[in-house]
């Protein structure tokens, strides 16, 4: 896993109850695809956990906006100043503390941000992926499911998706598991469905004396 595949957050714990039986998979993907393919914009509060190996774990949140088609930001208000950027084509990540930017192509980014990337198209789990496993969870007033996806292609940078999803398809968070067993956790909450979302906002503008670099130079 590169420098550039590694990003941060903060995990949320839910407690599995196997007493609580899990919503019928397939009417939970056709819920959530429901819900996302007919959004045209997103906007939500994140945080999240990169857990590597031998790494201490490492905690980021801040907003996401997403917008179709393609476009993605992550801007972070910890730490201050850090973006994640996609135009529907190429990505680029900068950190305030360094003096350049990295950008690289969607489809080959290494980022384990990616795979959220697929929210953007039109959302179809069958295409993306060969296997799902659902179990249900508690939320405090009722239950989640759990959806572990795995990948149809073997090269990724990672090796399972797993969602939680309300039974009406919205999204609370996804767990993304690297190849190298690594682990970026997101939690989302303050979903906003088809707010304006300036299109200006998936355009990097590089700080003074910010170069941007190809990922791995």
């Amino acid at each position: 896993m590169t420098p550039f595949a590694a990003t941060r957050g903060l995990s949320c714990i839910l407690v599995v109850l196997p007493a609580f039986a899990a919503q019928d998979t397939e009417g939970l993907l056709k819920a959530i695809e429901a819900r996302y393919n007919r959004t045209q914009s997103l906007k939500l509060d994140f945080s999240q956990s990169y857990a590597g190996m031998k790494r201490p774990v490492q905690n980021e949140s801040g907003v996401l906006y997403l917008r179709k088609p393609g476009r993605m930001r992550w801007e972070y208000s910890s730490p201050a100043g850090k973006v994640f950027i996609s135009d529907g084509k190429e990505v680029v990540l900068y950190t305030p503390d360094d003096q350049r930017a990295e950008k690289s192509k969607l489809k080959e980014s290494e980022d384990m941000r990616a795979p959220l990337a697929f929210l953007l198209g039109k959302l179809d789990f069958k295409k993306e992926f060969k296997s799902f496993q659902t179990h249900a969870v508690s939320n405090g007033a009722g239950t989640d499911n759990w959806i572990a996806a795995e990948p149809k292609s073997e090269n990724l940078a990672y090796s399972k998706v797993e969602f939680l999803a309300t039974s009406e398809g919205q999204i609370r968070r996804v767990r993304i598991t690297g190849q190298d067993q690594s682990q970026l956790d997101f939690t989302f909450a303050n979903e906003q469905l088809n707010v304006p979302v300036a299109p200006s906002l998936f355009t990097f503008h590089p700080p003074p004396g910010v170069q941007v670099v190809e990922a791995g130079q």
